[in-house]
């Protein structure tokens, strides 16, 4: 499936001989009777018999799990493992995300993943942000677009993860969020705040706000700053805080340009 390759961030897919080993675990995780091309932004732009759960079978462990097409990662069945799940958000065709089961409260979706390390640039136009890009298993972002559509289906809550300059583990947890739509400039939406990686996101002072501030990239810039934040930084944001970003990792007071890596979970609030 070349579509799925290119969305894991492999390349184009090629048939594999007949005495190919794909390892010795086993589960449900292939799609079948699907045929594309690699050119599809989209799996129902690819030619295929009939969608669901009878078109997953047990193979040998490729990384990909189908579930039957779950709304999000908190509907992924329990017990499931962290992994690429194949999901259909309200309004979406169905896209590939990774899903975490293992941190507390379990059915978490990854929407992005960064390291100081990175390879990736991060300098992306509004257009490769908006549809994403990157690898589901290091570092990628998952796309405006698809966050925004996944957001508006239920209410949810989302957790930065910051690993700090000595490599400590912190959280940040706003009990709400939200994109707007595109023609609002993907506005953020933040709840209150707790954690202990410290509030970076919604404090008082005009120059940190991120709640309520439009997207940004270096070819639409819609920070409320003089200059171009995105096209300085090289990163798409709401700024200051600055997670997509090369090598320079910054949130708050926490690691200003040394952050070892970072990652922002979202899952439905724990409340009606």
């Amino acid at each position: 499936m070349p579509l799925v390759c290119r969305q894991l961030g492999c390349g184009k897919a090629v048939s594999a001989p007949g005495n190919a080993y794909f390892g010795s675990e086993s589960g449900t995780i292939w799609l079948d009777n699907v045929n594309c091309n690699g050119e599809e932004k989209l799996f129902t732009e690819c030619s295929l018999q009939a969608w669901g759960e009878h078109n997953c079978r047990n193979s040998e462990d490729a990384g990909i799990v189908c579930s039957g097409w779950p709304k999000d990662c908190s509907e992924v069945s329990a017990g499931s493992p962290s992994g690429i799940y194949i999901i259909q958000p309200t309004g979406l065709q169905p896209i590939v995300v990774y899903c975490e089961m293992n941190v507390t409260g379990r059915g978490w979706m990854v929407i992005q993943r960064n390291r100081q390390s990175t390879e990736i640039t991060w300098a992306e136009s509004w257009s490769t942000y908006k549809y994403g890009f990157g690898k589901l298993h290091t570092k990628y972002w998952l796309g405006t677009e698809y966050i925004h559509q996944i957001s508006r289906q239920k209410l949810y809550q989302v957790r930065f993860v910051i690993w700090d300059a000595a490599n400590n583990t912190k959280f940040a947890d706003y009990n709400l969020f939200s994109l707007e739509d595109e023609s609002h400039g993907y506005r953020l939406r933040l709840g209150t705040y707790s954690g202990l990686a410290g509030d970076a996101m919604t404090t008082n002072s005009a120059s940190t706000v991120h709640d309520n501030m439009k997207f940004s990239a270096k070819d639409l810039n819609q920070d409320t700053y003089s200059g171009n934040c995105a096209s300085s930084y090289g990163g798409g944001w709401w700024y200051s805080v600055r997670l997509n970003v090369k090598g320079a990792i910054t949130w708050g007071s926490l690691c200003n340009g040394n952050c070892k890596a970072s990652a922002i979970f979202i899952k439905p609030a724990s409340y009606c």
